[in-house]
Order: structure tokens, then C-alpha cells, then sequence
């Protein structure tokens, strides 16, 4: 049995396990979870009571979460891209940058993004404030940390940049990332420009009007 990957094109945990199957070309088959396709979400939930996506099956074996989830495909289907280097050393490094970036921004729009589903002003406005304090924080961490480095660990794309990806696409939409952080600019166009994540940017363009704070009308 191929392997099937639930989740949503628009979230930013499917696009990050998105990517790592589009860098290898690894064959799987997308199963939307959303209003058209109630029979997806039946046995997402089967699977995975916790409601959370993506989830990853391979056959009956099922693997939750994006980090993990990458680490499986590199195990269990390695490709010409190794995500996680061979060097424990380094896969370490590769690791705390990708905690990095889903804890201390992902997690920080998520914030932002829940706040403003609530649907009230306040809560939307001190969401969106919390938001902005914590992102730059990390701008500023992130500006230091990637000088000299073309892709987050250094030469090689790696999980960490899978993370970064979805992460700082949808953080320069909470609150924009400064010319007073170049670096960081310069690496979010790369991720860009990155086949398998502009991939996954297209698939998910139908879907930007649910972005709760608006999305700006550019990437």
C-alpha cells in the first residue's frame, strides 16, 4: 500500500511534510481532511482521536507528528535529499533548529491566528500584540543565527528548513518581517524560491481568504 498523508493544503504542519515528500519525490497519495471529503476525516480521526494534522499512514502503521514524521520518511523511504545529517552532532543542531522555529514562531502566529477566530476585537488585538513582541525576538535570534548560512543548519536543506518554510511564510503575514533583518528576508525568499515549498505555496493559494488576519496580497 502507497503511503497517504491527511492534513490540509493551507496548514503550515502539512506543508512542512509536504515539502519533505516533494524534495525526495516520494510517491503518496493526499487525503484532504475538510468539508468535501467527510470520509477522509472519519478515519483521520479513527487513527488519530487526537485531531491533530498531519498524519502519516503506511499501511496500517500510522506516524503523527511533522518532525517525526520526516524522520520516518528518511528512514523507512530515504531519497538523494538526507534531512537529518548521518553526524549525531549535527542532526542535533538540525533538531534544535527545527524546535526552533515550530515552537517560537509557528507557534506564535498560531496564537495570533487562534485569537482571531475568537472572533472578538480584543481578544484579536492582545492575540495579535503577544504575537508581535515574540516574533521579533526571534527575528532578531534567527538574523544572528543564519549570517553566512545559505539554507538553516548551513549548505545542506535539511528538516530544519522544512519547518522554517510554512513557519516564517506565515509569520512575515502576522507581522512582517523589517528591512532591519535582511538575513532573514533573504532566507524566507530562498524557501521560497525552493521547488517543493513553492509547490506547496500554490497548492494552498485557493485557501488564503480563511487566513483570519488577511493575507497580504504578495507571495
Amino acid at each position: 500500500m502507497a503511503l497517504a498523508l491527511y492534513g490540509h493544503p493551507f496548514s503550515s504542519y502539512t506543508q512542512k511534510a509536504l515539502i519533505a515528500l516533494y524534495e525526495n519525490a516520494t510517491p503518496f497519495e493526499f487525503r484532504c481532511i475538510g468539508p468535501d471529503t467527510p470520509q477522509h476525516i472519519a478515519d483521520w480521526l479513527r487513527r488519530w482521536p487526537i485531531r491533530k494534522f498531519p498524519l502519516l499512514l503506511d499501511g496500517e502503521h500510522e506516524v503523527a507528528e511533522t518532525s517525526i514524521i520526516i524522520e520516518y520518511l528518511q528512514q523507512a523511504y530515504p531519497g538523494p535529499v538526507r534531512l537529518l545529517p548521518d553526524d549525531s552532532a549535527a542532526a542535533l543542531a538540525v533538531r534544535f533548529l527545527d524546535r526552533c522555529f515550530d515552537l517560537h514562531v509557528m507557534s506564535v502566529v498560531q496564537h495570533a491566528v487562534d485569537a482571531a477566530l475568537t472572533g472578538d476585537p480584543v481578544k484579536r488585538q492582545d492575540g495579535l500584540a503577544v504575537a508581535v513582541e515574540k516574533l521579533e525576538r526571534s527575528y532578531g535570534w534567527l538574523e544572528g543565527q543564519l549570517a553566512g548560512r545559505n539554507w538553516a543548519a548551513g549548505e545542506a536543506f535539511t528538516l530544519a528548513d522544512c519547518a522554517a518554510a510554512p513557519a516564517l511564510f506565515y509569520a512575515d503575514w502576522t507581522h512582517r518581517i523589517s528591512d532591519a533583518y535582511p538575513v532573514l528576508r533573504a532566507y524566507r525568499a530562498r524557501l521560497l524560491a525552493r521547488p517543493s515549498f513553492a509547490r506547496a505555496v500554490d497548492e494552498a493559494r485557493p485557501y488564503r481568504p480563511l487566513f483570519p488576519l488577511g493575507a497580504p496580497d504578495r507571495d
